[in-house]
């Protein structure tokens, strides 16, 4: 419900959330997207990190028609807040196309610029990385596998300390990364059967990583639970949803935050 324009090819929001959710991110770091098309991928990131409810800019429901249907009890379920939680970090986004970034909009949380990936010369610490390139079937791109190259390069040298997340369509491309991921899994980007990857991002040569890794994870005391007594912020001044529900989708989204 949140959208109001898209792109030429817009990431489907579900998958978006989806892909998000299979990182195991929560919002307990930075998130970056530096091909970034409308903000999909960082809209949802930010949802999850406050843990708002999907669906809570919609109009309407289909069930809010059925006889039964109990008004009441939806508006205490719909307004209920008691599960968002704070969001200390942001969402950094870029995109060469200035139209994609004006389509996202600027939220609170949410931070835009427009340029090319491989003017990329920072990355936001802690932080992880998620990003959906051009595959060159909905959207052109002259020099794909040279496009894949430079993002490999720029992962490579920028995002360290990142776990860097690539959905892609064609192993060539992903040849052309020219990094061993640590994770892969399929998954349908509408009628393409693409495959998400993980690649660790990390300095140095991959043995003295792995030991490394392996001496953190000996020597990690457990993390100690946080206090019950800590306390929470203010909400009283958020605004009603369920009264702001007409109001035009990127209004409301701006108002969550």
């Amino acid at each position: 419900g949140y959208r109001v324009d898209q792109t030429e090819a817009p990431l489907n929001e579900v998958l978006a959330a989806g892909m998000i959710l299979k990182t195991g991110w929560k919002g307990e770091s930075n998130f970056v997207d530096p091909m970034c098309g409308s903000g999909t991928l960082l809209i949802e990131a930010a949802m999850i990190a406050l843990n708002i409810a999907p669906g809570v800019h919609r109009k309407e429901f289909a069930f809010e028609k059925w006889i039964d249907f109990d008004q009441e009890l939806f508006d205490r379920i719909y307004n209920d807040e008691s599960q968002e939680r704070e969001f200390n970090f942001k969402c950094y986004g870029a995109d060469i196309n200035p139209a994609a970034i004006e389509i996202a909009g600027l939220m609170k949380y949410i931070e835009l610029r427009t340029q090319p990936f491989q003017q990329c010369t920072e990355a936001p610490q802690p932080g992880i990385m998620v990003t959906n390139p051009p595959y060159g079937e909905r959207i052109s791109s002259r020099d794909l596998l040279g496009l894949y190259n430079m993002i490999g390069e720029r992962v490579k040298h920028v995002f360290t300390g990142y776990k860097v997340w690539i959905l892609s369509y064609k192993d060539e491309c992903f040849d052309k990364i020219g990094l061993k991921p640590s994770e892969k899994m399929k998954l349908m980007n509408g009628s393409l059967e693409c495959e998400y990857r993980c690649y660790d991002i990390f300095e140095g040569k991959i043995k003295d990583y792995k030991k490394a890794l392996n001496e953190e994870g000996e020597a990690r005391p457990s993390r100690p639970e946080r206090p019950s007594f800590e306390r929470k912020p203010d909400r009283s001044s958020r605004p009603n949803f369920r009264t702001d529900r007409m109001d035009r989708p990127a209004r409301r989204f701006a108002a969550a935050h």
